[in-house]
């Protein structure tokens, strides 16, 4: 008996906290396919609207400080454009490409680490946590293995294309793709997790009589 099969034996609590095997499998089964999204809705949707933008017959956004080709797909407020960002989000980082691209990497293999101990009592957190690896490697692949004009840079950009513009308050959001939008659903399952659900303290059991 190992050390490991041991200490379960003595401590089947802590046993039952671990993944098992079948699980971990689908776990990283579903960060192989949000990556794969990823991957396969930027090629997707770039290779479509590139050829349309080198030839000018995307129309022009209707904010006049953006002025972006762009392709509708709800009305006015929801389309497709392409954007490429040498940051993180918002654009913040890009004069910093060693400590972004470093940062993403020391991330993935954390949360790599996070997954391999999510309690299966927490499926939640452990989602957050598939959910977070799955976008940060989509824009690692970016980074390190897609081959896109560098413009200085040591590492490629992020592709983005989807472009959300509310009307209403003239407001324009920062052009993201899949893997952020994983990234940031994961993000808030986390947060939510952590305000609402902590566990209950067990009732003081009844004074002996």
């Amino acid at each position: 008996m190992n050390p490991g099969d041991a200490a379960a034996a003595a401590d089947p609590a802590a046993a039952s906290d671990r993944p098992a095997a079948a699980l971990l499998f689908s776990r990283f089964g579903w960060v192989a396919l949000l990556v794969a999204l990823d991957l396969w809705s930027k090629a997707a949707v770039f290779a479509w609207l590139r050829p349309l933008e080198s030839a000018g017959e995307l129309p022009r956004h209707a904010c006049a400080l953006m002025g972006h080709q762009r392709y509708p797909v709800l009305g006015d407020w929801f389309g497709f454009m392409l954007s490429t960002n040498p940051g993180a989000a918002f654009g913040k980082l890009g004069d910093m490409p060693y400590l972004l691209v470093g940062g993403r990497i020391l991330a993935a293999l954390f949360l790599g680490w996070l997954i391999l101990r999510a309690s299966p009592k927490k499926p939640w957190v452990a989602a957050a946590f598939v959910l977070i690896l799955g976008g940060a490697l989509g824009n690692l692949y970016d980074n390190l293995l897609l081959d896109l004009p560098h413009d200085g840079h040591p590492f490629g950009p992020v592709r983005d294309f989807i472009d959300v513009y509310f009307g209403f308050a003239d407001w324009h959001f920062p052009t993201f793709n899949v893997a952020d939008s994983c990234i940031s659903v994961g993000a808030t399952i986390l947060v939510v997790s952590g305000l609402f659900g902590q566990p209950k303290k067990p009732a003081p059991a009844p004074a002996g009589g």
